[in-house]
């Protein structure tokens, strides 16, 4: 026999009564997203009430033991496989791991990035930094797309970033034109680097590198070449 307060002019059952009557929900059987019910297990207690723990059978094959509020609320949907799946999958949508263009931005990542590899300070360790956009590899793909045949990653000012206007995919010719001992250097919309100049000119490279250092660039490439002795004097 229950005893009943009354307040008000009203009748109320007190809380823990009302959970010791609650009818618990037979879950046996049920599937809840990858999970069916096989069994029940134990009851847990809880400064709320009690809670009713279920064996489940996932679809990978692993059992798991679950509340049956984690269940009904949707909460739990598996072992933890689909969670594991769900985070794989964000990390590879793009489908390219592995591939040439996915292990070439990777490395410029890195190099930009991380101090303890040798090569850093040829590029982070100078100033050299990856672009925000080039930060996330779907849009460098996007940017520069597959590289063709035979070329590689280049950096068109070598002293420049990694960025969609200062890169493309070159040849080992044109990279080996363009180091930052061979420099690009662009006079009256014609571009060469400081060897082809000094070719064209018929000048010996490290005469024209000295021009190229203490002239301003229209004197360098236009100055006759018997004028380029004591070039720092003029």
């Amino acid at each position: 026999m229950v005893n009943k307060a009354t307040l008000s002019g009203r009748t109320t059952t007190p809380p823990e009564v009302k959970r010791r009557a609650h009818n618990k929900i037979d879950l046996k059987g049920r599937k809840f997203g990858r999970l069916t019910v096989i069994r029940e297990i134990e009851q847990m207690f809880f400064p709320s009430g009690s809670k009713t723990q279920w064996e489940c059978k996932c679809e990978c094959g692993n059992n798991v033991n679950v509340l049956g509020s984690s269940l009904t609320t949707g909460n739990t949907k598996s072992c933890g496989c689909l969670q594991r799946e769900l985070v794989a999958k964000r990390s590879t949508t793009h489908g390219m791991t592995g591939t040439k263009v996915y292990r070439t931005w990777q490395a410029l990542i890195t190099r930009c990035t991380n101090e303890k590899i040798p090569g850093f300070k040829n590029y982070g360790g100078r100033g050299i930094i990856v672009c925000e956009r080039w930060m996330k590899f779907e849009n460098f793909l996007d940017d520069l797309g597959l590289p063709p045949p035979g070329m590689s990653l280049d950096r068109i000012n070598n002293e420049g970033n990694y960025c969609p206007d200062n890169c493309r995919w070159a040849t080992r010719v044109e990279q080996a034109q363009n180091t930052r001992s061979n420099r690009n250097i662009c006079f009256n919309g014609e571009t060469l680097c400081l060897a082809a100049w000094a070719r064209k000119l018929d000048m010996d490279q490290a005469s024209m590198g000295e021009r190229i250092d203490n002239w301003p660039i229209e004197k360098a490439l236009t100055e006759p070449k018997q004028r380029c002795s004591n070039v720092k004097s003029m």
